[in-house]
Order: C-alpha cells, then structure tokens, then sequence
C-alpha cells in the first residue's frame, strides 16, 4: 500500500470523526481507496478477508441507503465493508487488514471511524455479499471532515475519552510481566510501540499487552471483563471485537517497524511467560527475520 506521507506520521493524526460534512468524497481519493480495498488479500495470519468500498458520488447517495449506524456517524460519505472467512485469528487479521485501508484514508485527508456494534449487521452483509462462513465483525465509516475542532470534540468522542491513552508502562514490558519496557530497553522498537499505544480500540479500552522475551514481541490480550460477552453484546451479536483491536494494534507494530528497516514475521508461538491474570491470553509473537 503506498502511503504518501511515513506511518508513523500518519498514525498520530488519525482519530475517531464521527461528524462529517454531507459531501460525497472526492473522486481521485474514491479511486485510490477502491484500488486498495480491490487489492487486499489474506491477513498476516492467512484469513482471507475482502473489502468493498460503498460510497456516495455527487448527486447520488443512493449507495448509502440502508446503511444504519444507530446514530453514531453522521454524515459519512461512504463506508469500508469487509467480509472474512470465519476460522483460527480471523479477528486478528480482519482488523489488521481494516486498519491498513484506515490509514490510508487518513493519509489521503479524509475522517474515519470505526464501527463494531454499532451498525446493521445484515444490511451491510448484504452490501457486501457475504457468503456462507463469512461474517462482518466491523465496518469503517468515512468522509470529509469538518474542522478539526468540531471533528474531534463530538459529544460521543469525548464519552470515550478517544484521545486518552495508558502510559506505555502499563502496556509493554520486558522479559516478563511486572518489569515496564522502557524507552532505553526498547532500543529501536520504542517507536513501534508508541505507534501501537496510539492504536485505536473498541471504546478505548487499549486491551493489548506486548512482552519482549529475548528478540520476539509477544502480542498478549488482556480482556476487559464482560466486554464481549454482556447482554448487549449478545443482543446485538458483536464479534469479540478486542480480537479485532489485538489486529489495530499488529499493524501499527509492524507498519513502523517495517519503516524503520525493522523486518519481522508474525508466528504463534506461545512462550513461558507467566501470567497470574485468568483475562490476559497470548495472541502472536513478532519475530525478526534477521
């Protein structure tokens, strides 16, 4: 995917714009985004996972009709939809794709949004033709942003507290849990790190932990309590979406990374990390290939 600008740019400029202006997107940025949903293939995990970009063109908002999102966008020009084949890390790599196409939307100036419970599932299903064993476990709402002070103080925005983040501290730690990572001990990873505790997440709750244990990163997710699994959740038939996170927070780690000439690949490989935390289960481990 190219970016015009580093992604360790890119990544401290997006945030969650919920308000956009009514205005269908611009056509050159419509057909860069279309040639990138087009191009997306299997996730790092090997989940074949496929977009669709459904958007608005001036004069015509027909493409849109249906698409219910509860309320919480308003005025979005179109959508990334996305269908993954339902198996082992699919979440993972379903939110590891999504976030891809959302930083290239950012790259390109446009708002985006997140959307994990609240949106129609079956009628964005149907958008985009999902198949038997195909599931939708989110959606990314986009368009022209106001400015930049409405965009970011929506009343919603600040109920999440979208720009709050944990200090790294809490998030990293080295060789086991309960030692922080430091920036000194991070050496030239600490930038792939701050990149992954500005990732975004389902309500902000930043459920990834990552522990070094000699050169591999391993990805850990500490569940927040009844999340997933509430009576909401079940109503409304939300996917475990902190999976989905564990995948935000992948891409930011190896998009950096791979920017500073730091190359790696993704393998599950439990370690001997003890854990006293029945919430916090390992994910995946980042290894470098040299």
């Amino acid at each position: 995917m190219n970016l015009s600008k580093p992604v360790t740019r890119i990544i401290p400029q997006r945030f969650s714009c919920r308000t956009f202006l009514e205005s269908p997107i611009d056509e050159a940025q419509r057909q860069i985004l279309s040639g990138a949903v087009d191009s997306m293939g299997a996730g790092p995990l090997g989940t074949a996972v496929r977009f669709r970009l459904v958007a608005s063109t001036r004069g015509d908002t027909e493409a849109l009709r249906g698409l219910g999102t509860y309320g919480f966008v308003r005025g979005a020009g179109g959508f990334i939809v996305g269908a993954a084949t339902v198996g082992e890390g699919w979440l993972e790599d379903y939110g590891y794709a999504m976030e891809e196409l959302i930083l290239l939307a950012t790259d390109l100036g446009l708002g985006t949004c997140w959307l994990g419970g609240s949106f129609t599932r079956s009628s964005f299903s149907r958008a985009i033709g999902a198949k038997a064993g195909e599931r939708v476990p989110a959606v990314a709402a986009l368009g022209v942003m106001p400015d930049l002070e409405t965009a970011r103080n929506g009343v919603i925005r600040m109920r999440v507290r979208g720009d709050q983040r944990l200090p790294a501290l809490r998030l990293f730690s080295n060789e086991k849990f309960g030692v922080p990572m430091t920036p000194e001990a991070a050496g030239p990873f600490a930038t792939a790190l701050e990149m992954v505790r500005l990732a975004p997440s389902a309500s902000n709750k930043q459920p990834w932990r990552i522990v070094r244990e000699g050169r591999g990163w391993h990805f850990f997710l500490q569940r927040t309590p009844g999340y997933s699994g509430g009576l909401a959740g079940r109503l409304l038939k939300v996917e475990d979406i902190q999976r989905v996170d564990i995948g935000i927070a992948m891409c930011h780690f190896e998009l950096a990374a791979r920017e500073l000439s730091l190359h790696g690949a993704w393998a599950v490989r439990p370690p001997h990390i003890e854990t006293t935390d029945p919430l916090v289960h390992y994910v995946v481990t980042w290894e470098p290939l040299s």
